[in-house]
């Protein structure tokens, strides 16, 4: 999958509070902290971008659909479903 950011960027030491009892089930598990949440951020980043990209474009994908509902697809005779 393609990142959408810099894997190579430098790691930045922050401090984050969260759930005792979360904490310790995760280090009893062995739970690595720090990429579990890098994987939880990017996530979050293209939940977020996706929307931002969606809302940026409603007109036009409104526009094309309507395109779509007027006039059929070109692929509409071929379509076996």
């Amino acid at each position: 999958m393609l990142r959408i950011y810099d894997e190579n960027a430098t790691k930045k030491a922050t401090n984050l509070s969260i759930n005792s009892d979360l904490l310790s089930k995760a280090r009893e598990l062995k739970i690595n902290l720090s990429a579990t949440l890098e994987q939880a951020l990017e996530s979050e980043l293209r939940a977020a971008e996706r929307q931002a990209w969606l809302r940026d474009n409603k007109k036009a994908i409104n526009s094309l659909n309507k395109l779509a509902n007027n006039n059929g697809l070109f692929s509409d005779n071929y379509r076996a479903f």
